[in-house]
């Protein structure tokens, strides 16, 4: 309890603790508001859902791999400062002017610049604590923030649901905006005790090296990522795996979020408590992995819960389908949660153990980029799909192929490992 005290007595901690939980809390109220805001337009299409939803992910392949080089060169306090302030702007713009257009054109470049600017933050964030707090106390630090961040962000979407559903969408942006304004004051008010990097004395040096790090920091290493996740055979396992597994989350995003709509005759507060409650599952699977997964061979291991995501994800849907009760879909999804997490913990740790150390920064990157392809390409597949048949049917074939490969993976490994008579 007394290192808990010592953070909790560190002014500048506390800015910072709290800037990113409104911040968190905001970023998942803006996207509920973002699917309201979608149903109003265009109710029961998961192609315009998958539109407008594609350009919070596209910031991740333009921006994720070069907003850490920038932020290790900027003043980190300024740029959460600035990043939260414009997102504020800018969230405030659509319900100010962009409800009364009758195009979504607008929409789409404001979401795309928010999440562009977003992806400033997280790196900024992680980079600052070292500066906010003592070396010994870094360890308990990145766990009280990682886990309040969590909460917070599950919270966003339980709490943003039900405000949206009282209050409408254009309700829920004003309060996504708030929340990002209050944050960049927070921030604003920290006062790091030494200055990370010093301002360049010549301009012109300065920007030409710094062109010259980005083309071989970045792109480069981008390429020696992707050409190690080809290589090596359990990183290339690992990879065809979480490929699996996020076209998997791809196909049924969009969908899921129309049929729960449709099923349950709620807008957004059944589906953001939905999410809340999948957001426990994940973190008590967590946990539980955490706790015993060490007595259980990785690879079997993984097969089972991709089995078990798929089988749950058929029971999920049928169960509503048939009996749409809230309190049959929230203890459904509590376990979906429990059985994906183990998932990525498990690619985690096969990723730690195959790859060598300089070269896990590379290979976490270059999965970033291939889990989120595959996402979004397979989330426009479904949503066409799913605009000319059964948003049921959709899903249970993910489901399907979801168990039908992992267990046709799990009984080829097994007679892989039993040598031959």
């Amino acid at each position: 309890m007394s290192k808990f005290k010592n953070l909790f007595t560190n002014r500048n901690f506390i800015l910072l603790w709290l800037g990113q939980i409104i911040s968190q809390w905001g970023d998942r109220l803006g996207q509920i508001a973002l699917i309201a805001f979608v149903y109003e337009r265009n109710p029961g299409s998961p192609l315009e859902m998958a539109k407008i939803l594609s350009f919070t992910i596209i910031p991740v392949f333009l921006i994720g791999p070069i907003a850490g080089v920038y932020v290790d060169r900027w003043d980190r306090r300024k740029t959460m400062f600035v990043t939260d302030f414009l997102r504020s702007v800018l969230v405030l713009l659509i319900p100010l002017f962009l409800f009364t257009l009758g195009s979504n054109i607008p929409l789409y470049i404001v979401i795309f610049l928010i999440f562009c600017i977003g992806r400033f933050f997280v790196p900024a964030k992680l980079a600052i604590i070292p500066d906010l707090v003592q070396e010994k106390e870094l360890l308990l630090t990145n766990s009280l923030v990682n886990t309040t961040g969590m909460i917070a962000a599950v919270l966003g979407f339980g709490l943003g649901g039900i405000l949206v559903e009282w209050w409408s969408s254009q309700a829920g942006f004003y309060l996504d905006a708030m929340s990002f304004f209050i944050s960049a004051v927070l921030i604003f008010l920290i006062n790091p005790r030494r200055i990370i990097m010093p301002l360049p004395k010549d301009f012109a040096e300065q920007s030409s090296r710094f062109v010259k790090e980005i083309s071989k920091s970045v792109f480069q290493e981008i390429k020696e990522g992707v050409s190690y996740l080809v290589k090596i055979k359990e990183v290339r396992f690992t990879t065809g795996i979480l490929f699996l597994l996020w076209s998997a989350l791809g196909s049924v995003y969009v969908v899921l979020i129309v049929f729960i709509q449709n099923t349950l005759g709620s807008v957004t507060k059944d589906l953001g408590l939905l999410i809340m409650f999948l957001g426990i599952g994940l973190f008590l699977g967590t946990i539980i992995y955490g706790r015993f997964g060490q007595k259980f061979s990785l690879e079997k291991a993984m097969f089972v819960f991709l089995f078990l995501s798929g089988l749950l994800l058929i029971v999920f849907t049928l169960a509503l389908e048939n009996f749409p009760d809230f309190r049959v879909a929230s203890i459904l999804v509590v376990l979906l949660g429990l059985v994906i997490s183990p998932i990525m913990n498990i690619a985690n740790t096969l990723i730690h153990s195959a790859s060598h150390t300089e070269m896990r920064g590379k290979v976490f990157s270059s999965l970033e980029i291939v889990m989120h392809f595959a996402f979004l390409v397979f989330m426009f597949i479904s949503s066409l799909i799913a605009e000319h048949y059964n948003s049921t049917s959709v899903i249970i074939v993910v489901g399907s192929l979801l168990c039908a490969v992992s267990l046709y993976s799990l009984f080829k490994k097994n007679a892989v490992n039993t040598p031959a008579d």
